[in-house]
């Protein structure tokens, strides 16, 4: 293992904060951000990753503050344009001019034959990071959720349904077949710690895992990953995490992140707020830390990242 090297699983926006925080402890160049694609869907002819984007916006200190995704300063002439034309349905997933230019130059380097790793190193460069960026594969992975018998790609479930419907299944489209992008597994195994960024357990972290060789990867070094419960006081603090984890047999809690998790993590990083449940996380066989984990500052998002590097180190 590398010493300094720190390997994280991420997707959305609390990854995001994560590694912001992350990088005020860290040399920035240590560090590999594994993303989730799951979320990836083409809108308006334009291939979209959210959490890759999210990512890059929010470390490269261009990321629309009041919503935590999308870039500063956006306009939306383009949408009202196409709304115009084709009416809302078309325009119920809604791109800002600036981050159309993302979108365009991902979609036109695809279709010249680069892979979306090339890609998005491309992206990640010219927004000045110096971490590397890896979308967990090059395949297409797509989460589909299961309600009342009908599939619904996620961005249809997430963003046009608003997440309010009730779910009984996900599964990952392509999943089967694909295979991690290159260095994502490289990173998980020569990094002095893996993280698992607070992020949801089963949409974020679930198509991550369910890419050839990921899980088997973690679990090998099960005892140095550690992961930071999104759960905070029984509920989620951005999403569906909560009610995904009920709906589909678990418990909305830090034990149940817990238990979720325990096959590929060793250590959870909980709120102060259920510092009661600690029992019960190491009674699911994970070891719990208590700290600060709402990282309404980046003040404690930095606090945040050092106990997880901490906690990983002493394992």
């Amino acid at each position: 293992m590398a010493a300094g090297r720190v390997a994280v699983l991420c997707g959305g926006v609390g990854a995001a904060r994560f590694l912001a925080g992350l990088v005020q402890v860290v040399d920035e160049a240590s560090i590999t951000a594994i993303v989730n694609t799951g979320d990836d869907s083409v809108m308006h002819g334009l291939t979209i990753c959210p959490d890759l984007d999210t990512i890059t916006y929010t470390l490269s200190g261009s990321v629309n503050p009041e919503t935590g995704w999308g870039l500063a300063g956006e306009t939306w002439q383009a949408m009202e344009t196409l709304e115009r034309l084709g009416g809302s349905e078309r325009t119920w997933f809604r791109l800002g001019d600036r981050d159309l230019g993302t979108h365009l130059h991902r979609t036109g380097r695809l279709a010249e034959g680069a892979s979306l790793s090339e890609v998005t190193a491309e992206i990640a460069s010219a927004f000045g990071l110096r971490l590397r960026l890896l979308p967990m594969t090059d395949d297409p992975v797509r989460t589909v959720l299961s309600a009342s018998g009908r599939q619904l790609p996620f961005q249809e479930y997430f963003v046009k349904l608003r997440h309010a419907v009730v779910v009984d299944g996900v599964h990952f489209e392509g999943a089967s077949s694909a295979v991690p992008a290159p260095g994502v597994v490289e990173a998980i195994e020569s990094a002095e710690v893996v993280v698992v960024a607070p992020s949801n357990p089963i949409v974020s972290i679930g198509p991550i895992l369910a890419v050839k060789g990921v899980e088997a990867a973690l679990a090998a070094r099960r005892q140095s990953v550690v992961a930071v419960s999104p759960i905070v006081g029984g509920a989620a603090l951005k999403g569906p995490a909560d009610r995904l984890l009920e709906e589909l047999g678990g418990s909305a809690s830090a034990d149940g992140v817990a238990r979720h998790l325990a096959h590929v993590v060793g250590t959870l990083v909980i709120d102060e707020v259920d510092g009661g449940l600690a029992g019960a996380v190491e009674a699911a066989g994970v070891h719990a830390v208590v700290t600060r984990t709402v990282m309404s500052s980046a003040e404690i998002a930095r606090d945040l990242a050092t106990t997880v590097l901490r906690s990983g180190r002493d394992q």
